[in-house]
């Protein structure tokens, strides 16, 4: 054919290439990378595996009757037998609550603040307050994890623009929302635990946020579990209504406050340079 260069590959002839196309060829098959290995879709089973756990761990919670133990009742039942434990096991004893109040918060069971309460009641406020937030920071992320595998990222393919538009703006505000939401129970621990998963929001930033969040609220119930043994001596339970007293709300909405004014100054920036 006219104009046509016959390129000769490894002795062969490479016909109806010009120089210039084989080259531009040779350059575009270069320029192919593997698909790595993480990029590969999970299998559906893996994917589902840590929620379905959770929610069997639930289900079972319930179907033992275990819930009728999680009472104030129980608690001023074996306070002495458990505060005798604590004392000979001085170093096991803060590790087993801290990983039971990561199982109850994991598995979305009732009782988070009946644990922390107890948590101040056997370990004092302070030590109590940490073993409660390490704990409850560690069953957050477990629950924030299984929802994110399971279905975040399906849940924001599958986004419209209006849910799509919100999703981008909590991602970039995630810190200062998540601060508020921890800081003042406006909803659901555990509701709170799966929303972030299906927003995107990283995992780093769903954690500091949890573990700062929760550390005023987890204070101020250990220092109330810290004198349950008056309580109980009274023939009485604790005011669970703390966080609905001025005295107490109002200083955790004004740290909440704190906590959006740079969501509101990118707003006030953001209209003043447009």
């Amino acid at each position: 054919m006219p104009g046509l260069t016959v390129l000769s590959v490894g002795g062969r002839p490479w016909p109806g290439y010009t120089r210039t196309e084989f080259l531009c060829k040779i350059k575009t098959l270069n320029t192919l990378q593997p698909i790595p290995e993480t990029a590969r879709p999970r299998p559906a089973l893996l994917r589902w595996l840590p929620l379905v756990c959770l929610l069997g761990g639930l289900a079972v919670f319930f179907a033992l009757e275990l819930d009728t133990y999680v009472n104030f009742d129980t608690l001023a039942r074996y306070r002495a037998e458990l505060r005798r434990w604590v004392e000979a096991n001085a170093l096991l004893a803060p590790l087993v609550y801290v990983v039971s109040y990561i199982v109850a918060i994991a598995f979305s069971l009732p009782g988070g603040v009946l644990l922390t309460l107890t948590g101040g009641f056997l370990f004092g406020p302070i030590l109590g307050a940490l073993c409660a937030i390490v704990g409850a920071t560690g069953g957050a992320t477990a629950v924030y994890l299984a929802a994110k595998t399971a279905l975040g990222d399906r849940l924001r393919a599958r986004a419209g623009t209006a849910l799509q538009r919100m999703q981008d703006g909590f991602r970039r505000d995630a810190f200062s929302y998540l601060l508020v939401l921890r800081l003042v129970p406006l909803f659901p621990f555990f509701l709170v635990n799966i929303v972030p998963a299906f927003a995107g929001v990283p995992t780093r930033i769903y954690v500091l946020a949890t573990f700062i969040g929760i550390i005023p609220a987890t204070f101020i119930f250990a220092s109330v579990g810290n004198g349950l043994g008056a309580v109980f001596d009274a023939g009485q339970t604790p005011d669970l209504g703390l966080l609905a007293k001025p005295q107490i709300l109002l200083p955790l909405i004004g740290l909440a406050l704190l906590a959006l004014i740079p969501v509101g100054y990118r707003y006030w920036k953001g209209r003043a340079d447009g």
